[in-house]
């Protein structure tokens, strides 16, 4: 079988599946299973461009899509007048101070001679520069979180459409990734991988703890939308009689039109990042990339400036990531600092990755729509799977409870599953690399 037939038929699978979803469940809950497969195929992509084109072992995923839910706050709410007023200049100050301090000290290591003094002048630049940082910083973060704690507590955004804040998340993402990357790729695949979970950590443990920038575990809710509110198109009258033409309530065309309209957003950015990513797998850039992948001296040999291109390629997958996470910030509509747990946004796009075929754009993204699918779909379905089987039982049974306690579980249990078959029959993926 050919490998674009047999990509056809993936395909084909997943398309059935999510259509059978949709006549047995409702189309609702199909779009929605649609919508976060779409995210999850873009981020999927963005850590195949890493780890299939160039074998960086990334594992702080998580750190960057918590980036981009970031700026989707920073760009779309509106600014929070009373906690500028409280503290936002003095905020404004603290960062500037903390830059000024880093820069500083980066131009004394390059600038003295190696020694003692280097050592003693670097350690008097960070420790004034740091005093002087919090001295500003502290009180600033007090006063902005002591207004209405309850309701807002932080400086809040620029009041700009949402659809902006997807690329600023991609920036954000990669400007973090090449603060990251100046700094670890130099360093062994698996260190690279401690460090970057390391510093995905640190990120998510910022965003939920610092509460004057993202109101932290208080959540922020009522991001803006880039498509109307259902309540609105119900209260249309030419709506409501195109929702009657079509058989349904105004109520029901309302959601679908929603979900369909985000949908086609998504579909069209996801379609775009293939296209350019099969542009660059295909132009001499990506032929170095594999080469550098494949056999970093030889490369190295040829003149390849190996961890520049390693650093490029690092910063594109993250900004792809960075900007699936302002998409799915923007379809939830809310930041939950709390929500960004490494299983969901770290584990499980590597099985995407993997199981869809490292290396191939097309794999990924398949990766993306049938484990997001299977993530979503087994919970229930391994419910009534123990329902049926636990049917003879007694209800006061222990064993039969415990059974059916048990069903979320089932979740990680077919994640496992599923990669240990499909390492072992298809090693190098559903869709493997040419």
């Amino acid at each position: 079988m050919s490998g674009s037939l047999r990509g056809l038929m993936m395909f084909a699978l997943v398309a059935g599946l999510i259509g059978l979803t949709g006549v047995m469940q409702g189309w609702n809950s199909a779009l929605v299973i649609l919508n976060m497969g779409l995210v999850s195929a873009i981020m999927a992509l963005g850590v195949n461009l890493q780890w299939g084109f160039a074998g960086l072992f990334n594992v702080g995923v998580m750190g960057f899509v918590a980036l981009g839910g970031l700026a989707a706050v920073l760009i779309s709410m509106p600014p929070t007048t009373e906690a500028w007023a409280a503290g936002g200049g003095r905020m404004a100050l603290a960062m500037i101070a903390g830059a000024a301090t880093i820069l500083a000290a980066i131009f004394v290591w390059r600038r003295m001679a190696p020694g003692r003094r280097r050592a003693l002048a670097m350690l008097a630049v960070i420790t004034v520069g740091f005093i002087f940082y919090r001295f500003l910083f502290g009180p600033a973060r007090d006063a902005i979180e002591a207004v209405n704690p309850a309701g807002t507590g932080y400086l809040g955004g620029m009041s700009l459409p949402i659809l902006l804040a997807w690329p600023v998340g991609g920036v954000l993402a990669a400007g973090a990734a090449w603060l990251i990357g100046k700094t670890a790729l130099g360093l062994r695949s698996d260190y690279l991988a401690i460090a970057t979970l390391g510093i995905a950590e640190i990120v998510i443990a910022l965003m939920r703890n610092e509460d004057w920038l993202s109101r932290g575990v208080k959540n922020v809710v009522g991001l803006p939308r880039p498509m109307p509110f259902e309540t609105d198109l119900q209260s249309d009258p030419a709506f409501v009689a195109q929702a009657e033409s079509l058989g349904l309530t105004a109520v029901e065309w309302s959601t679908l039109y929603v979900k369909l309209g985000y949908t086609a957003l998504f579909t069209v950015v996801l379609v775009a990042l293939l296209v350019l990513a099969q542009l660059a797998l295909a132009s001499p850039w990506g032929r170095m990339m594999r080469a550098i992948r494949d056999n970093e001296t030889a490369a190295e040999a040829m003149g390849k400036n190996v961890k520049a291109r390693h650093l490029q390629i690092f910063i594109l997958g993250s900004a792809i990531c960075g900007l699936a996470g302002a998409m799915m910030t923007t379809l939830d509509g809310q930041l939950t600092p709390g929500s960004y747990q490494p299983l969901r946004f770290t584990f499980l796009i590597w099985v995407m990755v993997i199981v869809g075929g490292s290396g191939n754009n097309f794999g990924a993204v398949l990766g993306g729509f049938l484990i997001w699918f299977l993530w979503v779909q087994v919970e229930p379905m391994g419910l009534w799977v123990l329902t049926t089987l636990t049917a003879p039982l007694p209800d006061s049974s222990a064993f039969k409870e415990h059974l059916l306690a048990s069903a979320p579980q089932m979740r990680l249990l077919t994640m496992g599953v599923v990669l240990l078959v499909v390492l072992r029959f298809y090693p190098r993926g559903l869709l493997p690399e040419r």
